[in-house]
């Protein structure tokens, strides 16, 4: 089975929100998510809870791939989100999730976020336990 899938397959929240991961490795993941309707505030913008999940899905799969032989995954003890705009519905984001550092114990990886435009949706900074 093909390793995208098998990723997406395995976090069903992700599926629920829309998330399509279309990179995956321990340097870098890609995904797409499509801002609709329901995911957004009374506004028509993308809820910052929804942007949040979006980069932390990202990271998550991120540090599961960069995880130690033995491990049993990750999870997530920190994140720092600055929302920088609020793309509306409609819109077709992508996240791009790099590792700061990757460590025995811990993992930080850093989310950008942008609209079709390349202009900045929301940064966000997470760590991750490996359990």
């Amino acid at each position: 089975m093909d390793p995208l899938v098998q990723i997406a397959e395995a976090q069903p929240y992700s599926k629920l929100l829309g998330i399509k991961i279309l990179e995956a490795s321990k340097e870098r993941v890609v995904g797409e998510l499509l801002i609709r309707d329901e995911l957004c505030t009374s506004g028509g913008t993308m809820h910052g809870g929804c942007m949040m999940s979006f980069c932390d899905v990202l990271g998550a799969t991120g540090a599961w791939l960069a995880i130690p032989e033995g491990a049993n995954g990750t999870t997530t003890i920190d994140s720092n989100t600055s929302f920088l705009s609020g793309p509306p519905a409609g819109t077709l984001v992508t996240g791009v999730s790099t590792p700061v550092r990757i460590g025995r114990r811990l993992s930080v990886w850093q989310t950008e976020v942008t609209d079709p435009n390349g202009k900045k949706v929301c940064l966000v900074t997470q760590t991750q336990l490996v359990l």
